[in-house]
């Protein structure tokens, strides 16, 4: 019902910035939360960001000051630029939207995942 497509991974040196992005589409009614989520290799998925329909943002402590959440809501897009980074932040990054389809129904979906990689 809610397709996400996910887009910005690459490699990059140390230091370096990345823009990635989120763009939901389908029968969507309304879009609550938006959060990126990580998994390094051998690592469990990690919550990197989120953003409310409201604007409130969070991070975990490892990437504040360095990494910036944020929406588009009229285009249904969620974006996470990163600065500063580190191959401590080397993994594959998902998104995942959280809202309603027009039926009313919730929904909670996944991007398929893009990579990061931090590296010389």
């Amino acid at each position: 019902q809610v397709q996400l497509s996910e887009s910005g991974g690459g490699l990059v040196q140390p230091g370096g910035s990345l823009n990635l992005s989120c763009a939901a589409s389908g029968r969507i009614s309304s879009i609550d939360g938006m959060a990126w989520y990580r998994q390094a290799p051998g690592k469990e998925r990690e919550f990197v960001a989120r953003i409310t329909r409201g604007y409130n943002t969070n991070y975990v402590d490892s990437v504040k000051g360095r990494f910036t959440i944020s929406r588009d809501s009229a285009k249904n897009t969620m974006y996470l630029q990163m600065n500063s980074l580190g191959p401590e932040d080397t993994a594959v990054y998902y998104c995942n939207v959280r809202g309603y389809i027009r039926d009313g129904s919730p929904f909670n979906s996944w991007g398929q995942g893009t990579q990061v990689t931090v590296s010389t």
